[in-house]
């Protein structure tokens, strides 16, 4: 009885969510190609706009890698309309903040703005689409930033290495192989010629999303963005989109990286698919259940009972294309790495093996709701999605309907990926160990 309230309780749950999680929103295009999404909540006074371009580390050219990130820091630096260094003061004088990012798909830039101020991150996102200064100075600039970001994040940080490491022996054929950080020298040989033309190649309305959420009046924002950016001109040129399919792996790739650690780790890189595809949500549960919080299964086994791990964790990369999910551990003193190994292999192949219960099944979707909704609980969370969405699968509604995918996901799904995908045939494995000391 009592299992049966609590589930029935769980599904009055989820249906309330559900109809809770409805985001209200206006998309349209204008000539230019320029695709806009606009979400209207008067619940607070503030305002994102965000625009979203499609390109990332795997639209660059393999001897100029680096270079979206680069752009990233790159259009800061101003614009015909806007002095070097003044970008960010115009945010900051209106009492907002920005920002950006990058991956290996799209790069995204937003402004959080009291709403009176929308005019004004609208103007300076048209500045960077359409004026941007790229010149030798602020390309000189923002290159001594991207190589102390990566000495920082990457060659002196413990562990740094682990995705860039991973990505190169996972992809063979495929961008994806290529670390979004880009290498030092390719973008210490390019040219103020190379950066111009990538602007033009890839920053343009007809390659972009602009969306905003909050406290807007939507005809009165569609005449703003009407100003702003119905003149910027369509791109020339058809926009690179590469189609290389990567092979399948045809068995366990192992080797070892010495870093500057001072414990061993083990990481597994598995192969996965796509984000959006059926496997795909079963994957990210799977990853949930195994890692995410105190209680779940490879903290608890790993770090608590057997104490073998200082650190587990198991995420999988929502990529465009087919893409890797990471399994990792960090060792505990005097526990070698491959014992630390074994005890990762054998909590996957308890999922392999047996069904999960009812109750963690329970907990798990309890888990994957809660995250979900709280992706989409600021406004600049909600711009963002709604860019994702209406870019990689040209459906922005996915905002209101994604989690009734995650809920079709069941505890067999999730048995069935793990034999799937997560077998030492589909896999990379590293073993990373600190560099011997030499007299």
């Amino acid at each position: 009885m009592k299992k049966t309230l609590f589930t029935l309780s769980f599904l009055c749950s989820i249906l309330l969510s559900l109809q809770a999680q409805n985001i209200e929103y206006v998309e349209y295009e204008l000539d230019n190609g320029l695709k806009v999404i606009l979400h209207e909540d008067h619940s607070t006074p503030i305002v994102a706009v965000s625009v979203m371009y499609h390109v990332g580390s795997k639209n660059e050219n393999p001897d100029r890698t680096g270079f979206a990130h680069f752009f990233e820091h790159l259009l800061f630096e101003g614009s015909e309309n806007i002095a070097r260094g003044e970008f960010d003061k115009y945010i900051q004088n209106a009492g907002g903040m920005n920002n950006a990012n990058t991956n290996y798909d799209r790069t995204f830039y937003y402004e959080v703005m009291p709403s009176n101020h929308l005019g004004t991150g609208l103007w300076l996102e048209s500045e960077r689409m359409l004026h941007a200064k790229v010149e030798d100075k602020g390309i000189e600039t923002q290159r001594q930033v991207v190589k102390e970001e990566r000495r920082q994040r990457i060659d002196n940080q413990p562990y740094g290495s682990v995705l860039e490491e991973s990505m190169k022996r996972a992809f063979t054929k495929h961008p994806y192989q290529y670390s979004v950080i880009g290498s030092m020298d390719h973008l210490d040989a390019a040219q103020e010629a190379d950066y111009k033309k990538f602007y033009k190649d890839f920053y343009r309305p007809d390659n972009a999303i602009l969306s905003i959420a909050g406290d807007i009046d939507v005809p009165a924002t569609k005449k703003m963005i009407e100003q702003y950016f119905a003149s910027i001109p369509r791109g020339e040129g058809e926009i690179y989109r590469p189609t290389i399919v990567e092979p399948a792996m045809t068995g366990e790739v192992r080797d070892t990286v010495f870093d500057n650690v001072q414990l061993p780790a083990v990481v597994q890189t598995y192969r996965i698919p796509a984000a959006g595809t059926d496997d795909y949500y079963a994957v990210s549960m799977l990853s949930t259940l195994l890692s995410q919080g105190e209680s779940s299964r490879m903290y608890r086994a790993l770090v608590d009972e057997q104490q073998k791990a200082l650190f587990a964790g198991n995420f999988p990369l929502d990529l465009e294309d087919p893409g890797v999910a990471l399994v990792f551990g960090i060792a505990n003193m005097g526990v070698e790495a491959h014992d630390l190994e074994k005890a990762i292999d054998a909590e996957m192949m308890k999922v392999q093996n047996e069904l999960i219960s009812e109750k963690e099944f329970q907990k798990l979707r309890n888990q994957t709701e809660a995250g979900f909704i709280t992706a989409n609980g600021s406004v600049v969370g909600i711009a963002e999605s709604l860019a994702n969405y209406e870019m990689y699968y040209g459906d922005a509604n996915l905002i209101n309907t994604e989690l009734e995918r995650y809920m079709k996901v069941t505890k067999e799904d999730i048995q069935r990926v793990a034999k799937k995908y997560f077998v030492p045939s589909n896999r990379v494995s590293l073993y990373y160990l600190p560099k011997p000391v030499t007299p």
